[in-house]
């Protein structure tokens, strides 16, 4: 089986416990490429996104933070959740999509935890 279609199965089998699970809560879904990494909090009833960061927006690239790198997943994390309690959004459920529960990943869930989110 190729890689492609390893991540893809491995996404659409996260996905759909997490549907099992959300109970009505938004989702925060997380994109890591080679050199940025971008999440944003959706709303899968509605189908909108209530808020969204990465790590390619101006005030992100002055602040020194390119996206390959975990300071700037940290970032990224600390301004999605900033953004989301703004439009009152306190639990999300966690999509981590195809990607290990590690390094980048891992480093903008748990700002976006500190940072007053919920899951």
């Amino acid at each position: 089986m190729s890689l492609k279609v390893t991540n893809a199965r491995r996404k659409q089998r996260v996905r759909n416990s997490l549907r099992r699970s959300a109970n009505g809560r938004p989702r925060l879904s997380v994109f890591r490429s080679s050199k940025h990494i971008y999440a944003q909090v959706i709303d899968d009833l509605k189908g909108e996104t209530l808020a969204s960061a990465s790590s390619l927006e101006k005030a992100m690239r002055e602040a020194g933070n390119t996206g390959a790198n975990i300071d700037a997943a940290k970032a990224v994390g600390k301004l999605l959740a900033e953004r989301a309690v703004k439009n009152g959004v306190k639990e999300v459920v966690f999509d981590r999509g195809s990607y290990l529960y590690h390094g980048r990943v891992k480093a903008l869930a748990d700002a976006a935890r500190e940072s007053g989110l919920s899951f």
